[in-house]
């Protein structure tokens, strides 16, 4: 034992002298201007070190430098500035004064890819002939990372495109080793911080930059993600998922398949791609068998009306703050700045509550003309099309949608947009409505458009239109009905005409039936006050006890309702009373005209005759 502890002891010994004696022998700032040579000869890009370079042997034989910056080929800024950099290197090739560097790590880096740190062309440079290219040899990959290692810490990224907004990716840790032919497997964590949303990012991936820059390839796996912040559901927005990514810089396009995603409880697959230029041009086709827009979309706060009894849809989530003098953005802006088209399928979407199947969506952007030829699904068997277009070109949205229902529960809509109506049935309608913001709220009060609307086998509660003139009827006269005691209205079909116009909706040519009754009617509904005034005249054919002249009148009179005030609290005024008034006007006339008829040749009857010829 005590042998063996002493041959340790010697060569801990040997290799602390081999290092000192490195460590005095060779001067790491000899190697300054070879690396400075070396990264100008290989990519035209030229590094600065600042301070003097160290030697670092524990754990791995390193070079330490101070603050270095990266700077491309007439770029105003540098690429790369970090605060320390560290370069590992192989101790064989030190004894001969050869550098052969294992891994490259940057801490405290900011990376810039903006238009300030691009390459540029030098201004005597000759200029080639437009539609021309300089030609290249076959095993010429232009600029590669030779580096066996890169380790990124603590970093930053600020990436921007052209005049647009700065993005910066943050806390960026980085780890990628790569062999011989170029196939690199990255690990890297970061988050990025924009709009007063916070995402964290994660992801370990394979890359094959062999071609780089003319072309790299990359298998993205492990890939988790979690968004939070203002506008945002309050658990936020986290997923995992994986997808093939490749760029092309001939055509400068970044295209990605195998698309993989979670989000919450929803799931996207697909594949796609984007050419970057002055105005850039995305193409997708996407999938899902579950998108849940409620747990991933904050929807518009239906203000409550003066009924005091609606209830905010969506979910609390911490407002973004107001900043002075900051600029106003326009609504739907952004669509502004890229061409593009999608092309989804989902097997189902949760919006508002209701459960869509077989969602198909064809859209196309040009600029700001926002094109939906193609928005259908079903809901609980019925169908429902919503084509339409959004215009920002002019600076102010206009939106126009050209709905079509067919056999929808009635029920469902009513409890998705917290209407505190009670009614049952399906809803068919075809329309054409028109306004600037799409939301719930910005429809009830600011749209406008037409449609036409049929409703079967309704049921509303609240009241019972049969029932409301019959007992009427029995309070005026002997007459009985048959016992009901439903307090809702139920027809098997209505139809009627609707106009939208800024918050009121007016019905036109109204047409009831059901087995019992019948009516016609007009009004108006004030979809932001909650109050309404309905003007009916309501014909009861069924329900009555025994057979009378009086009953066979009323089976074919209209009686006039009307029905108005707030929905919570609806007030009546029926004018039965005055029906049969007129009857028994009607009724003592006729039997006077019967009697002077009988008595036309006396006194009597012919005066009478002459008090009913009277106008």
């Amino acid at each position: 034992m005590r042998r063996i502890l002493t041959t340790l002891m010697i060569l801990l010994v040997v290799l602390i002298a081999g290092l000192s004696s490195l460590v005095l022998l060779v001067n790491p700032n000899d190697f300054r201007s070879y690396m400075v040579k070396q990264v100008a000869s290989r990519s035209g890009y030229q590094l600065q070190l600042d301070g003097s370079l160290r030697w670092h042997v524990w754990p791995r034989l390193s070079i330490l430098s101070g603050r270095m910056t990266l700077t491309a080929p007439g770029a105003s800024e540098p690429l790369i500035r970090a605060d320390n950099m560290r370069l590992d290197v192989s101790l064989l090739p030190l004894l001969s004064h050869q550098l052969q560097v294992k891994q490259v790590m940057l801490k405290g880096a900011v990376v810039q890819l903006t238009p300030q740190t691009e390459a540029s062309r030098a201004v005597n440079a000759p200029v080639a002939p437009k539609g021309t290219s300089v030609p290249q040899e076959p095993d010429d990959r232009g600029w590669s990372f030779d580096i066996a290692g890169l380790q990124v810490v603590d970093s930053v990224l600020v990436f921007q495109h052209e005049d647009d907004e700065q993005l910066t990716i943050r806390d960026i840790h980085l780890q990628m080793d790569q062999d011989d032919h170029h196939q690199a497997s990255v690990d890297f964590s970061g988050r990025i911080n924009r709009d007063q949303r916070d995402l964290t990012l994660n992801f370990s991936a394979q890359v094959q930059a062999g071609s780089y820059p003319r072309r790299l390839d990359a298998e993205l796996s492990q890939l988790s993600w979690q968004l939070q912040g203002a506008e945002l559901p309050a658990q936020g927005i986290s997923g995992n998922g994986s997808l093939n990514a490749s760029w092309q810089e001939d055509g400068k396009k970044l295209s990605f398949s195998a698309l993989n995603l979670t989000a919450n409880d929803s799931t996207l697959t697909g594949e796609g791609d984007v050419v970057l230029g002055d105005i850039p041009v995305w193409a997708l086709n996407l999938q899902s068998d579950k998108l849940n827009l409620d747990n991933l979309l904050l929807h518009s706060a239906i203000a409550k009306g003066d009924s005091g009894v609606q209830k905010a849809q969506s979910a609390p989530s911490r407002p973004r703050p107001v900043i002075a003098n900051s600029p106003i953005v326009q609504p739907y802006s952004g669509l502004s700045s890229f061409n593009g088209t999608l092309a989804m399928v989902a097997k189902t979407v949760i919006w508002r509550g209701m459960t869509f199947a077989d969602v198909n969506v064809q859209a196309n952007n040009q600029q700001g003309l926002l094109s939906i030829p193609q928005l259908s699904g079903t809901l609980s068997g019925g169908q429902i099309s919503l084509p339409g277009a959004l215009d920002i070109r002019s600076g102010t949205p206009l939106a126009q949608f050209q709905p079509k229902l067919d056999n929808i529960p009635i029920d469902s809509l009513l409890k998705a947009f917290n209407y505190p109506i009670d009614m049952t049935g399906s809803l068919s309608l075809a329309g054409d409505f028109s306004g600037q913001l799409i939301d719930a709220e910005h429809f009830r009060r600011d749209w406008q458009g037409q449609a036409s609307i049929e409703m079967k086998d309704t049921r509303t509660e609240g009241l019972n239109f049969q029932q409301l003139v019959q007992q009427a009827v029995q309070r005026s006269t002997d007459i009985q009905s048959q016992d009901n005691f439903d307090s809702a209205t139920r027809l098997d079909r209505f139809a009627s005409d609707i106009d939208l116009d800024n918050g009121t909706m007016t019905f036109s040519n109204m047409v009831g039936t059901s087995s019992l009754m019948s009516l016609t009617g007009k009004g108006a509904l004030d979809l932001v006050k909650e109050t309404g005034d309905m003007q009916f005249a309501i014909q009861v054919t069924g329900g009555w006890q025994g057979q009378s002249r009086l009953v066979d009148i009323l089976k074919t009179t209209a009686i006039p309702l009307r029905v108005y005030g707030k929905w919570s609290e609806l007030n009546y005024s029926l004018q039965v009373d005055q029906v049969l008034r007129r009857h028994l006007q009607s009724e003592a006339k006729r039997r006077l005209n019967d009697w002077a008829e009988r008595n036309k040749n006396t006194q009597s009857g012919k005066d009478v005759k002459q008090l009913l010829d009277k106008p």
